[in-house]
């Protein structure tokens, strides 16, 4: 009898280490992070259907695949960290369901973790299901890249550059932004801007945006999705302090006479509005997430627009972005920040059309080269020129 109470003490303390740790029995079927015990439940692999009408035409299809291949990165560093073999890793069944593989992985050498990867449509896999062709809509090439993980093995290097946006709201120093730009030029070479997508969670998202900038300014525009970006930073703040400073002085300025001479003509922003359609990263938003939410801010404009994920398009200046807005309430941070949101049956979008003050800041430095370049060769009148003009009237 003793005997059997300390074995049953026994498979009681594993159990309980079990349910603590994550770890589960070798076939990992009751896995909490298994496709098929977490993943989306309403959502099919493609099939001969797609060859008339494909599931990739509709955003909450294309968003919840892409949502699993930013999972799958997640789980490709926990199975590296946990040395899982082929046979009881996860991270596979995030993309082989909807006929991709794995491509590449994207390495940080200083501490040899995944921070990203590409996934590639698989046509082997997809022929064997009598898919003979890609669906429309389907990327030929997916770079993800994912956010932050709480693990000692790649704490340190996550947590820098998490400190690195906070401080100076770019990512450009970091060897991961390099990777990653260098990844999807090289993809983007090969099957083309309008066949590949880059896609990110939280500071991964952080990365696809800035990357995908990058990549604008050289006028190679790749659909960009964006789960929970950050929006919080020192150095936005010391730009908003600057600029009210700025928009407080031109008011005192105005107030002078010929001050008014001295303002732009209105022809700068109508430059900068022009072509602004060829980049529009989509933004998925929490407003219980105070890491993402201020993409929500207005500046100063009421919405002007609300509609369903798949219902109408953006067009004016309020194309410089699509932000996708989920709100539930009051929520846990983990909860709104967390990536299995968007592949929830029961979620519910709306697309907001505004003039996001913090998506106009993000994407000003891409409006202004655009304005610069179509500008080339015409007379420009400078500043300096103008307030001197202001200081001796006719």
């Amino acid at each position: 009898m003793a005997e059997t109470e300390a074995e049953m003490a026994a498979v009681k303390q594993v159990n309980e280490i079990t349910s603590l740790t994550g770890v589960v029995n070798s076939n990992n079927n009751d896995h909490p992070f298994a496709f098929h015990v977490s993943g989306p439940r309403k959502v099919s692999s493609p099939n001969w259907r797609d060859l008339l009408n494909s599931s990739w035409k509709d955003g909450n299809y294309k968003r919840t695949v892409i949502a699993c291949f930013i999972q799958a990165v997640y789980l490709l560093e926990l199975d590296r960290q946990e040395n899982k073999s082929e046979q009881t890793a996860l991270a596979a069944k995030w993309w082989i369901p909807f006929k991709y593989k794995l491509s590449q992985t994207l390495i940080d050498g200083r501490d040899g973790s995944i921070y990203g990867a590409i996934l590639e449509w698989d046509r082997s896999a997809a022929l064997a299901d009598f898919v003979l062709v890609r669906p429309s809509g389907a990327p030929r090439a997916v770079l993800v890249l994912r956010g932050t993980l709480l693990k000692s093995l790649t704490f340190r290097r996550d947590i820098e550059d998490d400190l690195r946006f906070l401080a100076w709201e770019s990512l450009k120093g970091s060897v991961r932004f390099s990777g990653a730009l260098g990844a999807l030029k090289s993809i983007a070479d090969k099957y083309g801007s309008n066949n590949v997508c880059i896609a990110g969670h939280s500071l991964g998202a952080g990365f696809a945006l800035q990357v995908g900038k990058a990549l604008a300014k050289q006028g190679i525009y790749v659909e960009t999705h964006l789960f929970n970006p950050p929006s919080v930073s020192l150095a936005m703040s010391i730009k908003n302090i600057s600029e009210r400073a700025g928009f407080a002085w031109k008011r005192i300025r105005a107030m002078f006479p010929y001050a008014t001479e001295t303002q732009g003509s209105g022809d700068e922003s109508k430059n900068s509005s022009t072509g602004l359609n060829k980049w529009m990263p989509h933004l998925y938003v929490n407003t219980s997430d105070y890491i993402c939410c201020y993409y929500t801010d207005p500046a100063g404009a009421e919405v002007k627009q609300i509609d369903k994920e798949n219902v109408g398009q953006i067009t004016g200046q309020a194309a410089a972005a699509k932000l996708f807005v989920l709100s539930k309430g009051k929520q846990r941070f983990l909860e709104a920040h967390g990536l299995d949101q968007w592949w929830a049956d029961d979620l519910e979008l709306q697309q907001a059309v505004s003039d996001s003050q913090l998506i106009s800041k993000q994407l000003k430095s891409l409006y202004s080269l655009q304005a610069s370049q179509q500008t080339q060769g015409k007379p420009q009148v400078t500043e300096t020129w103008r307030g001197f003009r202001a200081m001796y009237p006719k």
